[in-house]
């Protein structure tokens, strides 16, 4: 199994960015940031979806992102499959905080089950294909809709760009860099939609 090392956000200010997303989530080494003033408008085409144990602790990371400076696209509430909401930290990126738990059964916390880089991809099926002969194996697949790929540390997911955009509460239009730099043992490549890997440290 492929394991992705780390996910770099680029921002045009790396050190208040990282104390930023160290308040608000504590993700450690798996998430870093660097410096880039690279030309991006819109949607960038990807959002993190962070996956916790109970509504507690969505309210917990969600008011700690909120009070560093971040703006709710979508505010965390109950539906169908669970309690979740969508927010936009303040240097751009898309973050989904959600629970498939309707009820606590304890004390609200800051830790995070699972990080899944969500990407918006033009053609699910052909980025999909790439990222089968880069070595990934997929572990879900619905047609050209949605592919999950079997990955450890963080999951890497496939959705069309407007469904990703719809998902996130955001319209699909924007140009530019994603900002967005994805650490793994898969080796160094740009894939169809300019989502740029590098080889982890």
């Amino acid at each position: 199994m492929l394991t992705i090392d780390s996910v770099t956000l680029e921002v045009p200010a790396p050190a208040p960015a990282q104390d930023f997303y160290t308040a608000a989530f504590g993700l450690g080494p798996r998430l870093r940031v660097g410096a880039s003033d690279a030309p991006t408008t819109g949607f960038r085409g990807f959002a993190v979806s962070l996956l916790v144990s109970q509504p507690g602790t969505v309210n917990s990371l969600f008011g700690d992102a909120l009070a560093g400076g971040a703006t709710t696209l979508k505010p965390a509430a109950k539906s169908f499959w669970g309690y979740g909401g969508v927010l936009r930290d303040p240097y751009g990126t898309i973050w989904k905080i959600a629970t498939s738990a309707k009820k606590d059964t304890g004390p609200a916390n800051r830790h995070i089950d699972e990080m899944v880089l969500l990407l918006g991809v033009d053609d699910v099926a052909a980025t999909k294909r790439f990222y089968v002969d880069h070595g990934l194996t997929v572990a879900k697949s619905f047609g050209r809709k949605y592919v999950e790929f079997a990955t450890s540390n963080i999951k890497l997911a496939l959705y069309g760009r407007r469904a990703a955009a719809k998902d996130a509460g955001v319209s699909p239009d924007g140009t530019g860099s994603h900002r967005l730099v994805i650490g793994s043992g898969a080796g160094t490549f740009t894939d169809p939609d300019g989502f740029e890997w590098k080889a982890g440290e």
